[in-house]
């Protein structure tokens, strides 16, 4: 009796150990970190933490996988996953500053950074797969300080979210592996963009591979696989503080979403019966899934052949690259639009809906309203209900083009796209109608044209030395106001000077402060330049681009004003020995990301397309925050929208930021001000100015030494020398190798602007390797003496134009 007594306690203290120490299986305390070897594995043995190495890789890295699948280690979240270990050292530990991972110097190679203080933190590994970071003194707490959901991988697992939190800014990605044996971020981002109605695109880089479509109330329009079914339930939220799509299990049948290597958006479920992993589904089913393979204007549907076609009322804009199979420029109208009531809508049912950003969206107001209101605006293009559920409710309109529209049986909803009157019309009607329209414009055109004629004749001379008002059609400030603002142009107002002639500091009387921009009668600018600047910036409105408040033209002055900006130009600063400093890398980078948004306004956003032709330093402006604004369009040119480049005989433009194809033949382009910008990201970057960079060991300009630096492993050594506490080593990287980007000699390798802000943004997109940058030429040593160098700082603060002969 007394062994079976003895018996029982010795077991029972064996239990109770056992249940002790099992509790402390899935959590990782200051008193118990992981080293290589071990792991902790969740309450329900659905998951395992430790270390891993993956496929044929020896390198090591904190990940979480399936626990209990003998399908090997299907690995669902990686910690460290740029900053791998090279050894078996690595120790997973916990602090009060949150969860790291120390190498065998016991250096932190990749923390949570928890900016929650915790007395007794503990990290739990629970059955969701989610990883979190937590105060152990509570029991059941879920108000967690850090967790692994907030930062998928290449899987997306159930209850993680794809989408923003709009309250923290943080978002949430799927990026893909680089390769089944390195975990770093690959080429392909899965991302929700919110520029309009939300959707979730698939990038490579910075060219967008798949659109998910809008969520019509039931399902992502683009994605009508995505049904109800008997193993999950799936939701999408958008409300003011998140948006995001998930989804949760009905049974306990493990399933996976994946972005693979190649770039494909896969589901897994586990079928026991056969221990496998079965693809469910995936995002991009077919051909007419790659986002706007059709272009503009046109829709694709595969079960036709050719899968693309133009709208209804549209053709193909290069004919022979349609009937080449090459539709990536899409369609364009027939006939123009009338822009008003008289306009009508061709309804396309069963289609995804084009892409959304840019577009409109109203929850409470119905299809009705909707058509007015995009009847009312000129540039509305198309219109929708946002949900199908009951019949539908809800407004979107489309703004622009319309790409990405696709053909989907399943799909329970109509686009309404606007066409002119003519083109709905049929028959012999039809063409009656439409001739007649034709005429009557014709003739009401004529008449008008020949009135408006007349009355500008007449007012040009009545009004004589105030020509040129008419055609500017922009405040209007006279002389005397402006010479009491700026002290009767003193000379100590003076806070600039270009090829114009100077600027001077203002104050109006009615409060504000301007800046005056006031032609010299010497200026090799004249009233064209003035008044081109006039017309372009009049129509433009973007926080990175200088505001026009008005103009003065009295007697033979010819003035701009501008809003003050307190900090003067980015030149003041970067190239100033004392003031150099006060422009931390911070700053530096946010304002080479301000220029680049500008930019990417001016050749894509705005209503006009617009190439500058004269970016530089000292045309950055900087407002009291220190926010870039673009300025200077006086040498800006506008292209149509069809229009790749241009030529002029006359080439206007800064030495040392020109690109070749235009100094050289006087073809300009947008890629002829990518150029310009990658140049500014350099000098931003070290400081110095291009053209009158000098090196002991060479004779190359700034962008030569940019090169041989990157070739040589030393981009670093780029760097201002006054940044050298403040810089962030990736962020530099990064510019200049975008910059690197930029400034290739050949205009098909640059990329357009869009790209470089989006490749600026984004740290985790990797990067194409630069080719050899324009004018990669050394110069002689009669061209960087210090004599030369005071004669090329003169000229570079000035516009430059050089005749080319026929």
């Amino acid at each position: 009796m007394k062994r079976f007594a003895s018996f029982c306690f010795f077991s029972c203290n064996i239990v109770s150990l056992l249940f002790i120490f099992s509790t402390a299986l899935d959590t990782i305390s200051k008193d118990s970190p992981i080293k290589d070897g071990h792991t902790i594995v969740s309450a329900g043995g659905n998951f395992e933490l430790g270390f891993f190495s993956p496929g044929n890789s020896k390198n090591r890295y904190i990940g979480i996988w399936y626990k209990n699948l003998p399908k090997g280690k299907e690995v669902v979240w990686v910690a460290n996953r740029v900053n791998p270990l090279n050894d078996t050292s690595g120790i997973l530990t916990i602090s009060s500053k949150g969860i790291a991972l120390l190498n065998s110097t016991r250096d932190v190679i990749w923390s949570s950074n928890s900016s929650t203080h915790l007395r007794n933190p503990v990290a739990q590994l629970l059955d969701s797969g989610n990883l979190v970071l937590k105060d152990g003194s509570g029991v059941n707490l879920k108000d967690y300080a850090w967790q692994s959901f907030d930062y998928p991988g290449n899987t997306l697992l159930p209850g993680m979210k794809i989408g923003r939190n709009l309250a923290t800014g943080l978002y949430w990605t799927l990026s893909s592996w680089k390769s089944s044996d390195d975990p770093s971020p690959g080429r392909y981002v899965d991302r929700l963009d919110t520029s309009g109605y939300p959707q979730i695109f698939l990038w490579e880089g910075p060219v967008i591979k798949y659109s998910s479509g809008i969520w019509n109330g039931r399902f992502f329009a683009g994605g009508p696989n995505l049904k109800p079914n008997p193993y999950y339930t799936f939701e999408f939220v958008n409300n003011n503080k998140e948006i995001y799509y998930k989804y949760d299990l009905i049974t306990s049948l493990p399933t996976r979403v994946v972005l693979n290597p190649a770039g494909l958006i896969q589901r897994f479920l586990w079928i026991g019966r056969n221990q496998n992993w079965f693809l469910y589904s995936t995002g991009q089913m077919d051909n007419c899934d790659r986002y706007a393979l059709c272009g503009q204007f046109a829709r694709c549907d595969i079960n036709d052949s050719p899968s693309c076609d133009c709208l209804r009322g549209f053709q193909p804009k290069y004919q022979q690259e349609w009937d080449a199979a090459d539709w990536s420029s899409g369609c364009v109208r027939r006939t123009p639009l009338e822009c008003g009531t008289s306009d009508r809508f061709m309804k396309y049912s069963s289609v995804k809906l084009p892409d959304t950003r840019h577009s409109w969206f109203d929850k409470s107001i119905g299809l009705e309203e909707c058509q007015m209101l995009c009847l009312k605006n000129c540039s509305c293009t198309a219109y929708s209900n946002l949900d199908v559920r009951d019949g539908g409710s809800g407004c979107l309109l489309w703004f622009n083009e319309l790409v990405d529209i696709r053909e989907y049986a399943e799909l329970m909803q109509d686009l309404y796209v606007r066409m002119a009157a003519s083109e709905v019309g049929s028959g012999q009607m039809g063409k009656t109608r439409k001739a007649i329209i034709a005429t009557v414009s014709i003739i009401s055109a004529t008449v008008l044209g020949f009135l408006s004629w007349s009355a500008m004749r007449r007012k040009k001379r009545e009004r004589g030395e105030r020509e040129g008002k008419d055609d500017m059609e922009f405040p209007l400030f006279d002389l005397m106001t402006i010479s009491a603002a700026t002290n009767n142009f003193s000379s100590d107002n003076i806070i600039g000077k270009g090829g114009f002639g100077p600027v001077y500091r203002g104050k109006l009387l009615s409060g504000p402060e301007i800046a005056v921009k006031k032609l010299s009668k010497h200026s090799r600018q004249g009233l064209e330049e003035l008044k081109n600047e006039v017309v372009l910036i009049s129509k433009l409105q973007h926080r990175n681009l200088v505001r026009l408040l008005g103009c003065c033209l009295e007697g033979e002055e010819r003035m701009l004003i501008y809003e003050y900006m307190p900090n003067n130009s980015l030149d003041f600063f970067v190239f100033d020995e004392i003031r150099r400093g006060q422009l931390l890398w911070e700053d530096r980078f946010r304002i080479a990301k301000g220029i680049a948004r500008g930019l990417l306004y001016l050749h894509q956003d705005s209503r006009l397309r617009i190439i500058h032709r004269d970016l530089k330093t000292s045309n950055i402006l900087l407002d009291s925050k220190l926010n870039p604004k673009i300025s200077d369009f006086g040498l800006a040119r506008i292209i149509g929208g069809d229009q790749h480049e241009s030529r002029t005989k006359r080439v206007i433009g800064t030495y040392g930021y020109m690109s070749p194809e235009y100094a050289v033949d006087g073809k300009f382009s947008v890629k002829s001000d990518v150029f310009s910008l990658g140049v500014l990201l350099l000098e931003i970057v070290s400081g110095r100015k291009n053209r009158m960079f000098c090196h002991p060991d060479h004779h190359h300009n700034l962008i030569g030494h940019a090169w041989l630096l990157w070739n040589g492993g030393k981009a670093l050594e780029l760097i201002d020398e006054c940044l050298n506490e403040s810089f962030v080593e990736s962020q530099v990287l990064r510019c200049v190798h975008v910059a690197l980007l930029c400034v290739q000699k050949l205009t098909v390798d640059r990329p357009p602007v869009a790209s470089v802000v989006f490749m600026l943004s984004h740290e985790e997109v990797a990067l194409p390797q630069p080719k050899e940058p324009g004018f990669f030429i050394e110069r002689s040593t009669a061209e960087t003496d210090d004599s030369n160098e005071k004669r090329c700082i003169n000229y570079n603060d000035l516009t430059l134009t050089i005749l080319i002969p026929r």
